[in-house]
């Protein structure tokens, strides 16, 4: 049986496992019945089922605070990706799409994908290969090496940081909101809303 197959037979049988565990929660945590309550499930659900169906999971989101103009702005972002289920995700397919409302900007791979080693995040030599037009993968864990020699993440185990820089009029100040869209080659498009914290230390995490 292929990696594709096991992936979607156990997405199959755990979509309803997930809708009774959220129908539970909400009877249990929701004292009020009425439009409320079933707004609320209504949502989680959509939530669910847009996390299954897109068949990445995010895992972590980072930024970098830099001093431009006399402002601090999140310049480089980090996000970190890995498979819902085993099997094969082509990230030399996937387009990033970033939207802060005024203006929608396209990044595409840049063919560049390196191991984190002892290197940092946003000081990794990565992020001298790259412009405002692309992005980049620093590999996380990857125990075949599939992302490095093939651009593929193959494994529920794989985790990889998409990293790329914000054009100059996408730069977040804080506050300052973004719309990330990846659309991978398997699966539907993820959405991603950031929104830039309070400028007290460089590197931050997105909510």
């Amino acid at each position: 049986m292929s990696k594709l197959s096991t992936g979607l037979i156990a997405m199959i049988l755990l979509i309803p496992l997930l809708l009774i565990g959220i129908t539970t929660a909400s009877i249990i945590s929701d004292g009020n019945s009425g439009s409320t309550g079933e707004a609320n499930l209504n949502r989680i659900t959509n939530e669910v089922i847009d996390e299954i169906s897109t068949y990445i999971q995010i895992r972590d989101q980072k930024g970098k605070f830099y001093e431009i103009d006399g402002v601090k702005k999140i310049q480089k972002i980090a996000i970190l990706i890995s498979p819902l289920v085993t099997q094969d995700i082509s990230l030399s397919k996937l387009t990033i799409q970033l939207d802060n409302g005024e203006s929608v900007h396209l990044l595409t791979y840049s063919s560049y994908s390196e191991p984190l080693n002892q290197n940092s995040i946003f000081e990794h030599k990565i992020w001298d290969k790259l412009t405002a037009e692309n992005f980049g993968l620093i590999s996380i864990n990857d125990l075949d090496d599939s992302l490095l020699n093939f651009d593929l993440i193959n494994d529920y185990s794989d985790n990889a940081y998409l990293v790329f820089r914000l054009p100059l009029d996408m730069m977040l100040a804080k506050h300052d909101r973004i719309t990330v869209t990846l659309f991978p080659s398997t699966g539907l498009k993820k959405v991603i809303e950031l929104e830039a914290p309070l400028p007290i230390k460089s590197v931050v995490t997105f909510e």
